[in-house]
């Protein structure tokens, strides 16, 4: 179920391939616990065209998307353990970020449910 898109600078796929990039952030979501195991989809957007405070400085900025009911304190550490392990794999890059948002219950539907 969660969701976790990630918008970079098209070099970030140069230093790292995406395949090892979508596995580590695999890996550090599956690592907090939060979720079932093979429900974590990791997703990569490369951009070319792209400004970031009037430059052209390398960027990941990860969108995570999960089903409401956790803690402020557990998307907190998960923000904390993607970004931790993105800031090891990209020691160089100047821009990484996240932000966690909660899916409605409610609203949700997939195919299964339909």
């Amino acid at each position: 179920m969660p969701h976790f898109i990630l918008d970079c600078s098209e070099r970030i796929i140069e230093l790292k391939s995406p395949q090892e990039i979508i596995e580590t952030v695999y890996n550090a979501a599956e690592s907090t616990g939060l979720f079932a195991k093979g429900d974590i989809k990791v997703r990569i957007n490369p951009f070319k065209y792209y400004t970031v405070g009037g430059t052209h400085q390398d960027f990941i900025h990860v969108f995570g998307n999960i089903m409401e009911g956790r803690t402020n304190e557990q998307k907190a550490n998960l923000s904390k353990e993607i970004v931790t392990i993105l800031k090891q794999m990209f020691p160089d890059v100047p821009i990484l970020s996240i932000n966690i948002r909660d899916f409605e219950k409610a609203s949700y539907a997939n195919k299964t449910m339909v």
